[in-house]
């Protein structure tokens, strides 16, 4: 057994932080002893790794999971828990700032406790992290935890710290960072990331968001609502360009209706330090423009974890930009090795890694000669854009159904014939539905509304079991909910089709006179 030494820290060291530390990497950790071979071993602790690792462990796999820095990943350090713990406190500064709209007097000036709402933020990281612990996965599921830097040796064996690990089958779970600007004087002037942002303990002035994407548009947002200047830089024409255009549309207004500066088709030229202040110099339409801010946030995608596994060792083929390569069952150019989560997916998503690693535990464990083995192609695949209102979609968008040759029909519904939506005083957004055209399959849904990825459930439910628009529009929905309006779009299709059969109806209810 060797002691795995941790020098971690996570900034600010206060309470939290450290228990933190205690939980995801505790400093006196001792690896265990090796098994003479393992059925599984995980290199990587984040969502894919962690759920890969427990549920081959409880299905009665002898595994192993190496972690060099904090168990839980991006998700519970960097990603999911702390930017939706920071949206909530901006929602509530949202929430006070309308109220009188709602007949509330707010006439008395918000105290926002910057300092208070991020030691909020670390307190319920750390109330989280028990659940993906050291401790946890090694009382409760009996795996046994390495922390180090894991480097195949060979075909059968991993090599971390002291110890060598000789495995059956390897999975690869090791993630995606930030993407790295090749712009000039950035580093130098220093910048924030998902990485580094949640450390903050003073809230910046001025702040300047490069990148109009989920993590920039949510962070810009909650920035704004929490007291920053935001200004957004951009390099396309609008937020959000992978999205529904009439969805991007509506989080752009209520953006600039909060004070967000965009700056769209922006082009950065290079970037200085001035003392305290870092300047942006940038182009648009050819026209150079200068911006003084106090913080700068990269936001613009994330690249894989790939490298120092050695994976040339081991015959697995990757890609810097893509990460490592795989067929549609999650293998990698090398059989027994397999690959999940960021470092190989384009669903960079807390779900997609824990879907996925399903497929994994299935695929490279009780598969017996290829059969019963699942596909990645198979999932259904919904994802949510945490701003006010959510953008929630699952499914095609149109584009891609009429890049494969399908005809579409699409019923959509506006927040403002939902009466819920209307009480709420949430009218900002809608429901769309796109199905086969001629038919009630379902395709795929694009929802915006203020708690749009609690509602996308239900269309992904009704894709991922082959039920139509018929099966939605004969379900009841409560009275009042903006749930409805799925609801209302079905009933748009039923009463299409029934418009094709409204002759024959009335000859008949004719003679019935």
């Amino acid at each position: 057994m060797t002691t795995a030494v941790s020098t971690l820290t996570v900034s600010p060291m206060d309470r939290y932080n450290q228990a933190l530390i205690d939980n995801l990497h505790p400093p006196d950790w001792v690896n265990p002893e090796p098994a003479p071979s393992y059925n599984l071993v995980v290199i990587g602790a984040g969502t894919a790794g962690l759920v890969t690792a427990a549920g081959a462990a409880m299905l009665g796999a002898k595994v192993a999971l190496i972690e060099k820095r904090l168990m839980g990943g991006d998700c519970t350090n960097v990603g999911c828990i702390p930017s939706k713990t920071l949206i909530r406190s901006a929602r509530v500064v949202a929430d006070i700032y309308y109220a009188q709209e709602f007949g509330i007097d707010n006439r008395h000036q918000i105290n926002i406790d910057f300092p208070a709402v991020m030691e909020r933020l670390r307190r319920i990281r750390t109330e989280i992290s028990p659940n993906d612990s050291a401790k946890r996965f090694q009382e409760e599921f009996g795996v046994d935890v390495f922390f180090g830097e894991a480097r195949f040796k060979d075909t059968d064996r991993v090599e971390v710290g002291q110890s060598i690990l000789h495995f059956k089958k390897a999975a690869i779970a090791t993630g995606s960072r930030p993407t790295k600007l090749s712009i000039d004087g950035l580093n130098q002037a220093g910048y924030l990331t998902n990485e580094t942002v949640f450390s903050l303990t003073q809230c910046p002035s001025r702040l300047a968001v490069i990148g109009g994407g989920y993590i920039g548009c949510e962070l810009a947002q909650t920035f704004q609502r929490l007291g920053s200047q935001v200004i957004l830089l951009q390099k396309g024409s609008r937020l959000l360009s992978r999205e529904d255009a009439q969805a991007a549309e509506i989080i752009q207004k209520a953006f600039v209706g909060e004070g967000i500066e965009l700056l769209f088709e922006s082009k950065i030229k290079r970037i200085e330090r001035n003392d305290a202040e870092k300047v942006i110099r940038y182009e648009i339409n050819g026209q150079e423009q200068v911006l003084g801010v106090d913080e700068i946030l990269v936001a613009t995608g994330r690249s894989p974890n790939v490298e120092n596994l050695n994976l040339e060792a081991v015959g697995v083929e990757y890609d810097e930009k893509q990460g490592v390569i795989i067929n549609d069952y999650l293998q990698t150019t090398n059989p027994r090795i397999y690959a999940v989560g960021d470092v190989c997916m384009k669903w960079k998503f807390t779900h997609a890694a824990d879907a996925a690693a399903r497929i994994v535990i299935q695929n490279a464990l009780f598969s017996i000669f290829g059969l019963g083995r699942k596909k990645l192609s198979s999932l259904i695949m919904p994802w949510c854009t945490y701003t006010d209102p959510e953008v929630a979609n699952v499914g095609m968008y149109p584009q891609e159904a009429e890049a494969k040759g399908i005809e579409i029909d699409t019923f959509s519904v506006s927040l403002n014939d939902v009466d819920r939506a209307i009480v709420d005083g949430e009218t900002e957004g809608f429901t769309k539905l796109h199905v086969k055209k001629g038919t009630d399959k379902i395709l795929g849904a694009t929802i915006v509304a203020r708690h749009a990825g609690e509602m996308i459930s239900e269309v992904t439910l009704a894709i991922t079991n082959n039920l139509g628009l018929s099966a939605i529009a004969k379900t009841i929905h409560p009275y009042p909910t903006q749930a409805e309006s799925i609801r209302k779009a079905a009933d748009k299709y039923s009463i299409a089709r029934l418009q094709s059969v409204k002759k024959l109806s009335s000859a008949w209810l004719a003679w019935k006179r």
